[in-house]
């Protein structure tokens, strides 16, 4: 497979609290190939943000992705995987060594900053693990 564009979100009910991911993946004609829901247990937002790139990761190198484009809107998450920001605090260290390490299978990465409203589906597939967690 060639490119696959990638939109992810993390979030937790209090920070830390129980707390999920969501991503979707779409091939380069722009077809949903995977959708990514699930709890990941207590976490602060930050790290379910990094834990929804890189399942999203993995599942792009199964699909044997030469190309990622990750779409987020965590500022923070996004700037640290660009480099533009240092990463201070030990535990985001660890996701972000873990997302840079699968970075390496494929030809090209880019990271795209986008706004809330246009990571909709991603949020709403947080939202729908967390509500199904809560329901266990």
């Amino acid at each position: 497979m060639d490119t696959i564009q990638i939109y992810t979100d993390g979030g937790s009910r209090g920070n830390p609290g129980p707390a999920a991911v969501g991503a979707v993946l779409l091939d380069a004609k722009g077809r949903k190939v995977e959708e990514i829901s699930r709890p990941i247990g207590i976490a602060t937002n930050n790290v379910a943000e990094y834990l929804a790139v890189v399942y999203a990761l993995q599942e792009a190198v199964f699909r044997k992705a030469s190309k990622v484009v990750i779409h987020m809107d965590s500022q923070l998450v996004a700037r640290q995987l660009k480099g533009e920001y240092r990463v201070k605090d030990q535990d985001m260290r660890k996701f972000n060594d873990l997302a840079l390490n699968l970075f390496r299978g494929f030809g090209k990465v880019e990271i795209r900053e986008i706004p809330r409203d246009e990571n909709k589906e991603a949020d709403a597939l947080v939202n729908k693990a967390l509500d199904l967690s809560t329901l266990l």
